[in-house]
């Protein structure tokens, strides 16, 4: 082998290995079909709040906050909904337009738009997602452990959000289930515009 070639193939293996990561986060998002999990959440202001997560792709999730905490957000039909039953409110956004898109999209190109970020743990993967032709969009970070028991060798272990007014929530997930069965009737809401009277969250 030429030596002027060693040092360009020395360059190029860090590009390689970050190739395959971003191919394995794609293969683990694309097998994910349903998972559930307990969270804990971690505002900027280092308020927590816990609960259960469900998934189901493509497009669906639910974050259902513990006993006490009015509000619930539900993405499903291409929307991301944030319910506050507190207030009788309801936003509702594009899923494309939100950091999580990245997981609840999984047939958009990694590549495109994500970056393997070096760390020192072997067995934790790193991943930033942006969509650089709109920051208004905000960041995620995703985090994920090697581990054969998740789809693709991967276990998704939570992620870092950012929104455009950098906002930072931190998700952390445990007893992580996957191919379990989710109905879609698990994404439904009640909307409290339409039904005053209910207090409930489901």
């Amino acid at each position: 082998m030429p030596a002027a070639l060693i040092p360009a193939l020395v360059a190029l293996a860090p590009a390689v290995a970050q190739s395959n990561d971003l191919a394995a986060v794609q293969q683990h998002l694309q097998s994910l079909g349903t998972m559930t999990a307990n969270f804990t959440q971690t505002d900027r202001d280092g308020k927590v709040l816990t609960g259960t997560l469900t998934i189901k792709q493509p497009g669906r999730l639910r974050f259902q906050y513990q006993k006490g905490v009015p509000i619930l957000i539900v993405a499903e039909g291409g929307a991301l909904t944030f319910i506050d039953y507190s207030v009788r409110q309801v936003q509702r956004w594009p899923i494309k337009n939100s950091p999580l898109g990245v997981l609840l999209d999984p047939g958009r190109d990694l590549s495109r738009f994500a970056k393997v970020i070096p760390g020192s743990d072997p067995r934790v993967l790193s991943v930033e997602a942006n969509d650089p032709k709109h920051p208004e969009y905000g960041r995620i970070d995703l985090v994920l452990a090697h581990d054969a028991a998740g789809p693709a060798g991967l276990v998704l272990q939570g992620w870092v959000a950012l929104d455009s007014q950098n906002n930072r929530t931190t998700i952390r997930l445990t007893n992580q289930q996957y191919g379990v069965t989710v109905s879609d009737s698990a994404f439904a809401w009640n909307d409290p515009r339409r039904n005053a009277a209910n207090g409930g969250h489901r």
